[in-house]
């Protein structure tokens, strides 16, 4: 079963109809057979963009919980590697989140990321790749 990255555009506009992203996210998510993989700080984004209305954020824990997506453990160990990756794109507007994402990619070996932003054909793992962005 493949598995891909998935950043919080996605996932917010999946849960909230009026993202200007929504249909596109649905219309690709009503398609993908396998399993989505994201990071905490990916996660704390989401619950912090749908707390438009109390029942979304719930929502969006019970699909997590239901298996929506699968969290990729972040340890202490990752530091160094989260302020390399800060410092080397403190030009865009790289976060927590998206380098926590450069990390799931490099410990796992998942090559394709589910994302709305331009960011990622930019950043690179630590083997020089870029992450492939399955939605565009």
């Amino acid at each position: 079963m493949p598995q891909v990255l998935v950043d919080s555009g996605p996932l917010i506009a999946l849960f909230d109809r009026d993202d200007a992203h929504h249909r596109t996210v649905l219309q690709y998510m009503n398609t993908f057979r396998g399993s989505l993989v994201t990071t905490w700080p990916v996660m704390t984004e989401v619950l912090y963009m749908l707390d438009f209305h109390p029942q979304v954020p719930v929502d969006f824990l019970r699909w997590v919980e239901d298996g929506g997506v699968t969290l990729f453990q972040l340890e202490s160990l990752h530091v160094a590697r989260i302020r390399e990756l800060l410092e080397k794109y403190r030009d865009l507007p790289s976060d927590l989140a998206d380098v926590s994402l450069l990390i799931a990619s490099e410990v796992s070996g998942i090559d394709k990321i589910l994302s709305i932003d331009s960011d990622f054909s930019v950043y690179r793992t630590i083997k020089g790749r870029h992450l492939q962005n399955v939605l565009w």
